[in-house]
């Protein structure tokens, strides 16, 4: 008996940190350059499984063909996306891009085969735009591909905090 009422808190301790994992919080490791120069390759962050609400310029994690990817999402549902002389058109208006320094291709959503973005998908972009694998060349990004939005990074210690 007392060697199960020993036993009893680390079965619970795991049970807890498998629950957080599985639905709350996760940590998540970026892989590549696609994220330049704001996230770097071996960084890092803390996936919100919990968050499913999206907005412009959130860093989303998504499922695609078995992998995890990290980008950031630029078109909403409904929204028609446009990039023009390395710059961002959104239904027509220009919407700046603090985040980025390098340059874009002329992109135009009709090249993905559709003339806005449907109900519960995304325009997602990496912000190394040159090298990114994104919905340019993948496609739009269903909602229930992304993991979660992700927004604070605990290693390497010298970029710990919230990120842009």
């Amino acid at each position: 008996m007392k060697i199960v009422k020993e036993i009893v808190p680390y079965v619970v301790i795991i049970l807890v940190v498998i629950l957080i994992r599985s639905f709350i919080i996760t940590p998540v490791s970026v892989d590549g350059k696609s994220m330049l120069p704001n996230l770097t390759s071996g960084q890092i962050l803390l996936l919100k499984k919990f968050d499913r609400s999206f907005d412009r310029f959130d860093v989303v994690v998504i499922e695609y063909n078995n992998t995890r990817l990290i980008k950031r999402i630029i078109g909403l549902p409904g929204e028609y996306v446009e990039y023009k002389n390395n710059k961002l058109y959104i239904n027509g208006e220009y919407v700046e891009e603090k985040m980025i320094s390098v340059s874009s291709r002329d992109f135009k959503l009709e090249e993905l085969g559709v003339d806005k973005i449907p109900d519960d998908y995304y325009f997602v972009v990496g912000d190394n735009r040159p090298v990114s694998h994104d919905s340019r060349s993948i496609g739009l990004i269903s909602k229930k591909d992304i993991l979660g939005t992700t927004d604070f990074s605990i290693f390497p210690f010298s970029r710990f905090g919230f990120i842009k």
